[in-house]
């Protein structure tokens, strides 16, 4: 059994063919560890991702404002509906407060929110809907501001309606359009000639988390956002018209027209989705280091399998014989470097964490690469080329929009390299001793 194990090492070591199956079939198993990685990264960031959702359950989650909305009951074929009027003028001014909060590791952005909503109504003209009412209780008419998660109201609502207050109460009913927020009683009389309309200011406190949105309720509706956070994230049915961002915050301003959106001013029942219309701002972080993460260990078997061949040309234009073990113990490392990635990137920015990282596994695998080699320049160049490795990976990080572009010219280049330096090999050869005679022959 001894002679048997060692005739088959002493074929493995002279076999170039041989060896090059053994390489391709640790790269293959290396894909399980490489997938690893990714579903530990996935696991970290659906971690970050419940923290988030347990703070901005305490503190209000991701906020959309709709309305106001005058809701007035009516009968048709005996049914008690409701027909929904939006203001002919919507005015909207917030400036949101951020703040980070930590859960271990983690961290979340929130904000407190003051916001100013004015504008004017039409009174209700119910000869605009598609239905004919057969009776209209304008008595029991209300308005109504959606507000999606209640919790994070801060302050009571000053509610103003021509210039009066009136109280507002919590919930909404008969609405099927929103789902939570505020509802202020106004009794209405019919329309009489030369009725004015309904001017309205409201002001509120918001606390929320992630994004701040609006939905565009009026004819003409005009938004403005100020906060002191830097890196915004303009999302929704509209970006802003215009907008500034610095490091100390940004401002964005918003005109939509009821032409720019899917929904009429008056409407009944389940009609439209207003909620498709809705525009605001996320409050994003610099760096998404998860993102990043995940991204470089898509790379994971494309470094191994460079970091292979060149141990491999080496092997066999050199004088040294490599273990099939060495070569596994050198890919263990270049999947550490994902792990360490990871870690670090929680602990500090992503810059900091990918130098910290890469460094060790460079120095790590170019100390191993000279007990193996036992030659300072084979050493110095698989030093070289690791450098040049993991800086081609970060570059491709950094210029997402050129990643694939700037990724395909990176491998032509390293095939190209690799071609070049193998085309004097004998790939017949049974021994690297040939090989070299065939190289020094050519020569």
């Amino acid at each position: 059994m001894e002679n048997t194990n060692h005739s088959f090492w002493s074929k493995t070591a002279n076999s170039v063919t041989l060896k090059a199956v053994i390489i391709g079939f640790l790269i293959l198993v290396l894909m399980i560890p490489a997938s690893m990685i990714t579903d530990l990264v996935r696991e970290r960031e659906y971690a970050s991702e419940s923290v988030a959702d347990e703070i901005s359950s305490k503190w209000g989650g991701r906020q959309t404002i709709a309305g106001p909305v005058i809701a007035v009951p009516y009968r048709y074929k005996g049914e008690r509906e409701y027909a929904y009027f939006l203001p002919e003028e919507l005015n909207i001014e917030a400036g949101a407060t951020p703040d980070i909060r930590y859960r271990s590791i983690y961290r979340v952005a929130v904000y407190q929110s003051d916001i100013r909503i004015s504008g004017r109504f039409n009174h209700p003209d119910f000869s605009k809907l598609s239905r004919t009412a057969t009776s209209i209780d304008w008595a029991n008419a209300f308005v109504f501001v959606g507000i999606s998660d209640v919790k994070g109201i801060r302050s009571n609502i000053a509610f103003n309606w021509n210039g009066k207050a009136e109280e507002a109460t919590p919930g909404i009913s008969g609405s099927s359009i929103v789902e939570s927020g505020v509802t202020v009683k106004i009794p209405l009389a019919a329309a009489q000639a030369g009725d004015a309309g309904y001017m309205f200011d409201i002001s509120l406190t918001l606390n929320g988390a992630g994004g701040l949105y609006f939905i565009p309720a009026g004819k003409t509706t005009k938004a403005s956002m100020a906060s002191s956070w830097p890196s915004p994230g303009f999302n929704g049915a509209f970006l802003p018209d215009e907008r500034s961002v610095t490091p100390k915050g940004f401002t964005a301003q918003w005109n939509v027209y009821n032409f720019n959106r899917n929904f009429p001013q008056e409407f009944t029942g389940h009609e439209y989705d207003i909620n498709s219309s809705e525009f605001g701002v996320n409050l994003l972080f610099p760096v998404d280091h998860y993102q990043k993460v995940m991204r470089s260990a898509k790379y994971a078997i494309m470094f191994i399998a460079l970091t292979f061949m060149v141990f491999f040309l080496i092997e066999i234009t050199g004088r040294r014989k490599i273990h099939p073990l060495q070569y596994f113990l050198v890919s263990v490392g270049l999947i550490l470097f994902y792990s360490l990635l990871l870690a670090f990137s929680e602990q500090m920015s992503f810059h900091t964490a990918y130098v910290i990282s890469a460094s060790a596994i460079i120095v790590l695998i170019t100390a191993y690469s000279q007990s193996i080699f036992r030659n300072i320049r084979k050493t110095m160049l698989m030093a070289l080329f690791l450098v040049i490795l993991y800086a081609f990976l970060y570059t491709i990080l950094q210029i997402e929009d050129m990643a694939l572009m700037i990724g395909s010219i990176g491998l032509f280049i390293a095939l190209a390299t690799v071609m070049y330096v193998s085309r004097k090999i004998d790939w017949y050869s049974s021994s690297e001793e040939k090989n070299t005679a065939t190289l020094n022959g050519a020569n």
